[in-house]
């Protein structure tokens, strides 16, 4: 999938992508590692980022992870990132996340991308249930997953530990399709 809308296109993450993908981990590394810690625990330098988008790459071919990366198509870098995850094809349903470089926060980037991203997936993979996990206190990604429809479906106590190792709870959140 290789999608456009306004000046971002959205595609799967590319074996040659490894520095982009690295760059763009490094500029948020410190906003993202409480709730990208396996991502951010994977690209700690170049060369572990390499040996991970290797990895990924075997992950997109059996379907059990797919990370979309936002491109600006003005300067040809990533901007964020929104990744299906947890699949389970024998509901079938997955998990969303997602994260924008905080030089383009709040301009609704990554809520139409997430949108993208879903209506692609749900054709594509015939996904019935989506969900979303947020911490309460991230309000952005709360914005994002209610403005694509999601509702939430309860809280999880104690439910992740963050890079920081602090366990916290987690709201769910779920869309289901037809």
């Amino acid at each position: 999938m290789i999608e456009t809308f306004d000046n971002y296109k959205i595609a799967l993450l590319r074996r040659e992508d490894g520095e982009a993908f690295f760059n763009l981990i490094e500029n948020n590394r410190v906003r993202l590692e409480d709730f990208f810690a396996g991502t951010v625990s994977k690209t700690m330098t170049l060369e572990a980022t390499l040996n991970y988008c290797e990895d990924i790459q075997k992950r997109i071919a059996d379907t059990s992870y797919l990370p979309y990366m936002i491109t600006d198509l003005n300067t040809q870098q990533f901007v964020g990132l929104v990744d299906v995850k947890n699949i389970d094809m024998n509901v079938p349903k997955a998990e969303l996340g997602s994260f924008i470089d905080s030089r383009y926060e709040g301009k609704g980037i990554v809520t139409k991308a997430t949108k993208h991203v879903m209506d692609h997936i749900v054709k594509e993979y015939k996904f019935i249930k989506l969900l979303c996990r947020a911490n309460s206190r991230n309000k952005g990604s709360i914005a994002v997953i209610l403005k694509n429809g999601f509702e939430l479906e309860g809280t999880i106590r104690k439910d992740y530990r963050t890079t920081k190792g602090e366990i916290v709870d987690l709201n769910y959140y779920g869309r289901v399709f037809d």
